[in-house]
């Protein structure tokens, strides 16, 4: 069999492994929405053993690393499209969010963080007084 050799295909095979395509996201996939008072993000992390998981949380940056081991180098591979090896993605928070209270779950290959929008950000009522009104409760 005759097969035309091009010296570019494993640079882009390797571009969307590390990068991504549109049809095929990189490692760790994100989903990130507000509901109420709550910002909440689920990543995608099929495989992943949650011992394997890292979850930091400095100033208003989250790190989220996860590791998904090699196989056995003595396997002979058919075909070796999941990534393997250490998976790392940051979020910038808004200084709206309360850091100090975050929860995380893992549940069928999802890690799910929930972030509370923090007090102050929160709309709130201003009672608003009258210099008039002082006066008319002082002459009662």
């Amino acid at each position: 069999m005759l097969m035309r050799t091009d010296p570019f295909r494993d640079l882009d095979r390797i571009a969307q492994q590390v990068f991504g395509t549109p049809g095929r996201p990189a490692a760790m996939s994100m989903d990130a929405w507000r509901d109420g008072d709550t910002f909440e993000v689920e990543f995608d992390l099929p495989g992943i053993s949650p011992g394997s998981i890292d979850l930091d949380v400095e100033r208003n940056v989250v790190t989220v690393k996860a590791e998904r081991p090699a196989l056995n180098k003595d396997l002979e591979m058919l075909a070796s499209e999941r990534p393997r090896g250490v998976f790392s993605r940051q979020l910038v928070l808004g200084e709206n969010l309360d850091t100090e209270h975050i929860e995380a779950s893992y549940e069928a290959g999802v890690l799910r963080l929930r972030i509370p929008v923090a007090e102050k950000a929160k709309p709130r009522k201003i009672a608003i007084t009258s210099p008039s009104e002082d006066r008319e409760a002082i002459d009662a």
